[in-house]
């Protein structure tokens, strides 16, 4: 089975990423198998990658840059735990491989600009 990769457009706003990322892993998630581990795991990808989302929204609502930071700091937590909760699923064998490996790839990309936001903001 060939999987289409969501990722090959490139989206340069970061907004929009991790848009894509909470809605690619509802993608993922509903095509879980119904057990109760999966229930479990498959739960948390889809509210921390939404929250990583919600977050950078409320960041850009921010007047102070110590606020702005607090609020990137979010977003990369939750990032996170979303990789965090795919790296289960990865190690027991759940979902597409094809799709898991390309959400661990794009999860990882959103944590080094979330944390490159944070660096820039603190020099």
């Amino acid at each position: 089975m060939i999987v289409l990769n969501p990722f090959s457009e490139k989206i340069f706003n970061f907004d929009d990423r991790l848009i894509r990322f909470a809605g690619e892993c509802i993608f993922f998630t509903r095509k879980l198998d119904k057990s109760y581990e999966n229930e479990y795991y498959k739960n948390q990808p889809i509210r921390s990658s939404g929250s990583s989302s919600l977050n950078f929204g409320e960041s850009q609502g921010t007047v102070t840059d110590k606020d702005l930071i607090f609020k990137l700091t979010l977003v990369v937590k939750e990032l996170k735990e979303s990789r965090n909760s795919l790296k289960i699923l990865h190690y027991i064998n759940e979902g597409s491989q094809d799709v898991r490996t390309l959400l661990l790839i794009e999860v990882e990309e959103l944590i080094a600009i979330a944390s490159k936001m944070i660096i820039n903001k603190n020099n």
